[in-house]
């Protein structure tokens, strides 16, 4: 029994999604009831789902002998409701800055234009300070509790994205990007060689671990990846040696990196290395398919590729806002999860425009619901073709064939935001969902207490829409719990997080004491007001520094 101070009792409805069995529908979790959580180890501990009313829930604190304990609850007059925190399997925190500027840019174009000079100039650690302390601020915002960064080449600055999501309480995978190759990556922004490289990356996984030196590894809140940033940006030196690397500890360490996500890039990866039969052979010869693999977009994978990721057990991660923004194609995820292949959402901030997930579970149903549309390019290659389009009529691989099976449904796409994500991060048996011994990383929902009626409006003249609820969600009153959800997912922002903790702790807040509620980033004190206004300096330094770099190119 837990007494006095040790738990936190969770109240009012829950919505998350069950595992299911290998093609079984997903459908929706809805529960109402008590659930509590451990406050030295941040787990669910415990949970009633007979809990009906204000009534039953002091019977059970006065049955458990709980004194004095927290209470949060899900009011619902306001349409809240608990949900699984998001997971960000694949995002770059150092370009946030460039969140919505691609242009017309495709892939390598807008690498060289956008990506590199605003990474370079992160080695400055009061600009990474900024753009750090603003990604974190905005993921958390938007409902993410564990988020899979990339960072820059810099020691220090990946470093400080570490102790960053350490002390502000977020769950994060952090990589210090390796990138050595002297014939793609340019003169001002590389490692010097495959072994400056791997001497980096020990540097940043040893302040990682340092971080909590004495916890467990599946208990840190923060851990290190390996993040070759993809295969043209280094030599196979290095790529083999970050594979040995990752072996050198137990469990191995996490690995991230990008594949098959346009097709110059799939050309470029020919070029480069054309003793390998394909993108994905790279990297399986220098040992970095693994089960703690994460790779992001899969757009253009081949069907011998799709089987040799299978069978190796690494991770997808799928970023449909910005395989969409940057024209890079449709990844045919339904497909991978019919091989079996493990597969989360990404965000891609800053190719993607969003650092929402939400956005990237609209973007990744709108995406498959396009997938019937696709033509093989006339010049594609037979097995290309097949990756893009489906097999040829009367061929023996079904792949890609289009029957209504290749969309995505909103309860797809929200598992794969959350215990998706969770098995990707390693993470399937203590992230994504309410079971005992899971972390309480979960997200408040309000969508607000409705549209009053009409009689209502004339009674108390109110107008349709109550323009003091931030949400942009309707809620009429006769929607069932599934469809608040949907509207929800198709209509939600930010606004609708009200409250989110990581690990059992409060670390987001939209604070009801507010004026208008308008606090942008949560922000609780003086303190956190002074640090931001340092921060909009820093943001102008920024547009200095990046402006010269363009002048200069």
């Amino acid at each position: 029994m837990e007494m006095e101070s040790k738990i936190t009792l969770f109240y009012g409805t829950f919505v998350d999604l069950p595992r299911v069995e290998y093609g079984w529908k997903h459908e929706l979790s809805i529960r109402h009831g008590a659930l509590w959580v451990s406050s030295s180890t941040g787990r669910i501990t415990g949970s009633d789902w007979s809990i009906a009313n204000e009534s039953d829930l002091q019977s059970l604190i006065k049955k458990n002998g709980w004194h004095g304990i927290q209470i949060v609850r899900a009011r619902e007059e306001q349409n809240e409701f608990f949900f699984p925190g998001f997971i960000d399997t694949h995002i770059h925190a150092p370009q946030y800055p460039n969140s919505g500027l691609f242009g017309s840019s495709t892939l390598l174009d807008w690498l060289a234009t956008y990506t590199f000079p605003l990474e370079s100039a992160l080695s400055d650690t009061a600009l990474a300070h900024t753009t750090y302390n603003t990604v974190i601020s905005r993921t958390l915002a938007n409902g993410t509790t564990c988020a899979s960064y990339y960072a820059t080449i810099h020691v220090q600055s990946t470093n400080l994205l570490a102790s960053l999501c350490h002390s502000r309480g977020q769950r994060a995978l952090i990589g210090r990007v390796c990138m050595d190759n002297p014939s793609f990556c340019p003169e001002y922004y590389r490692d010097e060689s495959a072994q400056d490289s791997i001497t980096k990356s020990r540097e940043t996984i040893a302040h990682i671990h340092a971080l909590e030196s004495n916890v467990k590894e599946e208990e840190r809140l923060v851990k290190p990846i390996l993040t070759p940033r993809f295969a043209p940006t280094c030599s196979t030196h290095a790529l083999s040696e970050l594979g040995r690397l990752a072996k050198e500890y137990t469990p191995p360490l996490h690995i991230q990196t990008h594949i098959s996500e346009n097709l110059s890039e799939l050309d470029l990866v020919k070029s480069l290395f054309p003793d390998h039969p394909s993108y994905a052979a790279v990297y399986d010869a220098c040992a970095l398919l693994t089960p703690r693999t994460i790779l992001a977009h899969a757009v253009h994978l081949t069907p011998s590729e799709k089987k040799l990721i299978a069978s190796r057990k690494t991770k997808i991660s799928h970023c449909p806002s910005s395989n969409s923004a940057l024209g890079s194609g449709l990844a045919p995820i339904c497909d991978l999860l019919d091989r079996g292949i493990t597969v989360g959402l990404g965000t891609d901030v800053s190719g993607g425009y969003s650092p929402s997930i939400l956005e990237a579970v609209r973007q990744a149903c709108l995406v498959s619901r396009l997938l019937r549309h696709t033509k093989r390019p006339a010049k594609a290659s037979s097995e290309e073709s097949t990756a893009i389009a489906g097999p040829k009529p009367g061929s023996d691989d079904t792949e890609g064939e289009m029957d209504g099976s290749e969309v995505l449904s909103v309860e797809e796409a929200l598992y794969l935001a959350t215990r998706g994500g969770a098995a990707v991060v390693d993470l399937p048996n203590d992230l994504g969902g309410f079971e005992d011994g899971m972390f309480w990383d979960v997200q408040l929902i309000r969508l607000g207490p409705g549209i009053p009626s009409e009689s209502d409006w004339a009674k108390d003249g109110a107008r349709a829409v109550d323009s003091s609820s931030d949400s942009a969600v309707d809620i009429f009153g006769w929607e069932t719990w599934s469809e608040k959800v949907h509207k929800w997912v198709w209509t939600g922002n930010d606004r609708n997080v009200r409250r989110v903790w990581v690990r059992g702790v409060l670390v987001h807040e939209l604070d009801d004491g507010c004026t208008g509620e308008r606090s942008l980033f949560g922000l609780r004190s003086v303190q956190d007001l002074a640090r931001w206004t340092v921060g909009a300096l820093g943001v102008a330094a920024l547009g200095l520094i990046l402006g010269k770099r363009f002048l200069c190119e």
